[in-house]
């Protein structure tokens, strides 16, 4: 099973360039996420594994945290270093972090 960091430690690790997917649905995407996000919905992530970076560590995040264990999960299966962000998107909002409304990267 993955581990799991807090938006905390996920903020620390945007600050050094963290790469951060965000498997969220494409409306809950659209709603904002955290800066610097990949956007792969869940239900995509095997079809486009091939997009994520096998060289970096993968900081997975979703709405609350259940989506980002099963997709970390699964890179993790698939050899990648991946991590789940305990309460997602939801857990950044509340924390008074910025949420950014640009399209994926």
């Amino acid at each position: 099973m993955a581990h799991e960091i807090t938006v905390s430690d996920l903020a620390l690790e945007i600050e050094t360039g963290a790469w951060v997917l965000d498997v969220r649905e494409n409306h809950e995407f659209e709603d904002g996420h955290v800066p610097t996000a990949h956007h792969i919905p869940l239900n995509q992530v095997p079809d486009n594994i091939h997009l994520i970076p096998k060289e970096e560590k993968i900081f997975v995040i979703c709405a609350a945290g259940g989506r980002s264990m099963v997709a970390a999960d699964f890179l993790l299966g698939h050899g990648y270093d991946a991590v789940s962000v305990s309460g997602g998107t939801g857990s950044w909002a509340a924390s008074g972090r910025h949420l950014s409304f640009d399209e994926s990267l």
